[in-house]
């Protein structure tokens, strides 16, 4: 089997959601400093938070990550120069605009090689198991959680993960649409448990040339779902679908991160 050891995380967003004020999130100076730039994988608790998901990443097997981040992102390179991690190798990859995910993509591609990688986001704490099971997958995939299960166990509040995309799977078990912004009917028609996606992916060197293939979005943005939309469609390739029950953190906005220090508060990180 062919394991992959890569991973690349997307770091470049913009935060829009991090740096809106809310005066009920109780932050320190440091936080609120962070918060300010909109770069969610730093903020401080206890350490920054890309410090937990890179150790969640050696934990499940994983030999280097490359860090999807912006040119003005000085403070993620700085820090890593000078706290180096013990486990994993840390790479930077930048994308000069934030032209969307599949564009951050494809920053990745000398770090990706002919090999398979992981993908996942910054602001996100994804489980041990989940980032294990796509690493031992040897072909392509995604991670689906079910999205009653978020709710009641993650910090995730039920209007936000009713926005997550959600995915129709074939009757082998594997991706055959993906819907970013689904509808009500298409929810319906999907049915109970719903499985959503918290973009978490094991791609094979065709997602890049997916991603050179497609067209901006609505919104403007090369999107990676259009991305594995366009690699399943046309390039044939096929995406195995791993469903998982178990929570996942999100720090997208100011207010979630008292929750996920709560949560994280017992996690010792060693990067």
């Amino acid at each position: 089997m062919n394991t992959s050891g890569k991973a690349v995380i997307l770091a470049r967003g913009l935060g829009t959601r991090m740096r809106k004020e809310d005066g009920s999130a109780a932050l320190n100076r440091d936080q609120m400093a962070i918060a300010d730039s909109g770069l969610k994988a730093m903020i401080p608790i206890g350490r920054p938070f890309m410090d937990y998901a890179l150790s969640a990443l050696a934990d499940a097997g994983y030999s280097d990550a490359c860090l999807i981040i912006g040119p003005e992102h000085h403070v993620v390179r700085d820090y890593y120069r000078d706290n180096p991690a013990q486990r994993i190798r840390v790479h930077f990859a930048v994308q000069e605009k934030p032209l969307g995910t599949a564009d951050a993509v494809l920053a990745a591609r000398e770090f990706a090689g002919k090999d398979h990688f992981l993908v996942v986001n910054s602001d996100n704490y994804y489980p041990v198991e989940t980032l294990d099971g796509l690493r031992q997958l040897g072909q392509s995939g995604i991670a689906l959680f079910d999205r009653d299960r978020l709710v009641a166990e993650s910090n995730i509040p039920s209007d936000r993960v009713l926005k997550f995309a959600v995915a129709k799977v074939d009757s082998q078990g594997f991706l055959e649409k993906i819907y970013e912004k689904p509808f009500e009917e298409t929810i319906r028609a999907l049915g109970s448990p719903l499985y959503v996606s918290m973009n978490c992916w094991m791609f094979s060197p065709a997602i890049i040339r997916a991603c050179l293939s497609i067209q901006p979005s609505a919104r403007g943005e090369l999107e990676l779902t259009d991305a594995v939309q366009y690699a399943i469609d046309v390039l044939k390739e096929r995406f195995k679908v791993l469903t998982y029950r178990s929570p996942v953190l999100d720090l997208s906005s100011r207010s979630d991160i008292a929750s996920v220090a709560d949560r994280l508060r017992k996690v010792n990180p060693v990067p």
